[in-house]
């Protein structure tokens, strides 16, 4: 079987026709396949810029455009660009099938790179097709640029709001992401976490849109706040779960940095000395050598053990089912802590008590949404940053998430034959 009959199959191009292919010696390669494409007769070029067929004008010289690679060996199709005499735009280039603009990738290789992208980091493609960084950039800068263009932004319901840090000096992202439970994926992104990007994603996603919501998830940040209050007031503003045990593991730690510094201060056993993540941790998740240090601290009556065992008790706040006997459980618990004379501790009751209504909203959204989603998804995207090893522009970052987390469509019907 000729490769010009396989070429045939799996990459027609209807009024240009595969003339012969050779092998060539390459610089970088041993060796590299040459395609001569010319255009079929009976047909007339296409206008680049309407689209339109018109009369040839001239040739240009030949153009090389990179293919997928045929068992390691680079693949280019050779083509002689013809120049157009439109009537509505004068004399332009012809539009060919296999590339867009002045691109010298095809398209069925860019897709291929962009889909090889999803299951290894840029580099790693790069390496393992011979292709530079840059050309794997562009693959899935253009698979995002299609993708966004042509997805689907009807039915959602329910949206989650979080901020990720993505590179060093506290630069922030503002993620939003799609928690419907037929539906996760990473919905809009903006750098920093102001009032102004969370602004900026409601104007994006448009009235009607934002009028559809029925539950919002986030922290309480109070940029977010303020803005869902005034731009989604019908929707169910949930708090995340996750941030609000963060909130008390930080108050945790804090207690524990001045209590350790104090009994260092007065000559006491350093008994918190490598106890951070045995209080930080839930206890089905400790090692044998700190479920042994736990064990032992709460022998004592320290501020940090009590802090601990309060952050604990507040566990079964989300194990009821009933709203009524939750609030009658946060009621006795902001009180408890209250008493506790432990200032970090009293700060996290005091916060509670401030977004107390908000903190309810959790059972009325429990089992209709995703409500564990934003923290799998934000754990996703760090793995995809830390994988890049930070990314050093906000555009390389946008790119690869929405590439990797937006479940973009792709033109899969537009390509004769997919090559992964």
């Amino acid at each position: 079987m000729q490769l010009k009959t396989i070429l045939n199959r799996v990459q027609r191009y209807r009024g240009f026709v595969y003339r012969e292919a050779k092998f060539v010696e390459g610089f970088a390669a041993a060796v590299v396949l040459h395609v001569l494409l010319v255009p079929d007769a009976r047909t007339q070029p296409t206008c680049s810029g309407c689209g339109t067929k018109g009369p040839g004008y001239d040739t240009l010289d030949e153009r090389w455009f990179e293919f997928v690679p045929l068992w390691g060996i680079p693949v280019f199709f050779l083509y002689s660009m013809r120049r157009v005499d439109c009537r509505k735009c004068g004399v332009i280039v012809e539009a060919v099938p296999w590339a867009e603009g002045k691109s010298h990738l095809t398209k069925a290789y860019a897709w291929f790179l962009a889909g090889w992208a999803k299951r290894m980091s840029w580099k790693e493609v790069a390496t393992a097709f011979h292709t530079s960084w840059e050309n794997v950039f562009r693959s899935v800068e253009r698979a995002v640029v299609w993708g966004l263009a042509h997805r689907d932004l009807t039915g959602i319901t329910a949206i989650g709001i979080d901020e990720v840090l993505w590179h060093h000096g506290y630069k922030f992202l503002t993620v939003v992401y799609q928690i419907d439970s037929g539906c996760r994926r990473l919905l809009w992104l903006g750098p920093d976490r102001t009032l102004k990007t969370t602004l900026r994603f409601f104007r994006w996603l448009g009235k009607e849109r934002s009028a559809g919501l029925m539950f919002i998830c986030s922290d309480m940040w109070k940029p977010y706040l303020r803005v869902i209050a005034k731009k989604a007031a019908q929707a169910i503003h949930v708090l995340d779960r996750f941030h609000i045990m963060a909130k008390m593991n930080k108050a945790i730690d804090e207690v524990r940095a001045q209590e350790a510094k104090a009994m260092k201060v007065k000559g006491l056993a350093p008994l918190l000395t490598n106890s951070r993540w045995c209080l930080l941790k839930r206890p089905e998740n400790l090692t044998t050598t700190q479920d042994v240090k736990l064990a032992e601290l709460v022998r004592f009556n320290l501020k940090t053990v009590r802090a601990y065992l309060l952050k604990e008790s507040f566990q079964h706040f989300w194990d009821y089912r009933s709203p009524g006997w939750a609030v009658a459980f946060l009621d006795r618990w902001c009180a408890q802590a209250m008493r506790s004379r432990i200032e970090p501790m009293k700060k996290v009751a005091k916060t509670l008590k401030a977004h107390r209504l908000l903190l309810l909203n959790w059972f009325k959204a429990r089992g209709l949404i995703a409500l564990g989603a934003v923290e799998g998804l934000n754990n996703r995207l760090k793995v995809i940053t830390r994988r890049a090893y930070g990314f050093r522009t906000y555009r390389a970052t946008e790119v690869a998430l929405y590439h990797a987390l937006g479940r973009l469509p792709d033109p899969a019907d537009q390509l004769t034959h997919r090559f992964c």
